[in-house]
């Protein structure tokens, strides 16, 4: 690389091209996040519970997580999300307001054992699924 007194214009243009070889650059640039995200960039949602579903784990694991396919409001898109913690799908009904946000996975992927799941539920009915599973607060009737 040149390193000469007029070399500047080389080692500016050879960064710019070098720079589109790195994921995160080229992600960031062409807002590939919020194209292909649902919930458009944003790091939670409100959305509406359609159903309940088990899903199996991949190998070599074993189980069914517990989760919901969910229809978000801002958009209309369905997608599912995982349940997290025990006895949690107890506490969310058909038709119920769910708050969802990011699994945590790789570049937005899935995570662990569940394919095709990305999003985690968080809230129900604007109460916090941790503190139902805990008995800290109640459901409110409806």
């Amino acid at each position: 690389m040149g390193r000469g007194e007029f070399a500047g214009k080389k080692l500016k243009d050879s960064r710019h091209k070098f720079r589109w070889k790195k994921d995160n650059y080229v992600r960031r640039v062409l807002k590939l996040k919020q194209k292909h995200d649902p919930l458009e960039g944003a790091a939670q949602a409100r959305a509406i519970v359609l159903e309940k579903v088990g899903l199996e784990a991949k190998q070599p694991n074993s189980g069914i997580r517990k989760c919901v396919r969910v229809q978000l409001i801002k958009n209309g898109k369905q997608l599912t999300a995982f349940c997290p913690r025990d006895k949690a799908i107890t506490f969310i009904e058909e038709h119920d307001e769910v708050l969802i946000e990011g699994l945590g996975g790789r570049k937005g992927r899935s995570m662990g054992d569940l394919s095709g799941v990305r999003y985690k539920v968080i809230k129900v009915n604007d109460i916090s699924l941790n503190e139902l599973v805990h008995h800290r607060k109640e459901k409110p009737k409806r």
